[in-house]
């Protein structure tokens, strides 16, 4: 599980993709995001801005991310 470390008050879903080197860009997070590839907190997200919090868990690809303040 890769970790994230929140320096704001959130940090948006396809940033926290590329931050965790589950992606290279933000287009492959935007088609990622798109194809209903990605799930925070278990259901499928939608939106490539989605602000994720202290505590979200994110999934793509059998990989996960979980992020933390």
């Amino acid at each position: 599980m890769e970790i994230i470390r929140l320096r704001d008050d959130y940090i948006k879903l396809g940033q926290a993709l590329k931050a965790a080197g589950l992606v290279s860009s933000g287009v492959e997070a935007k088609y990622a995001i798109g194809d209903g590839a990605v799930t925070v907190n278990g259901e499928t997200a939608t939106q490539r801005g989605k602000k994720l919090i202290d505590g979200d868990v994110v999934g793509f690809n059998g990989q996960t991310i979980k992020i933390v303040k």
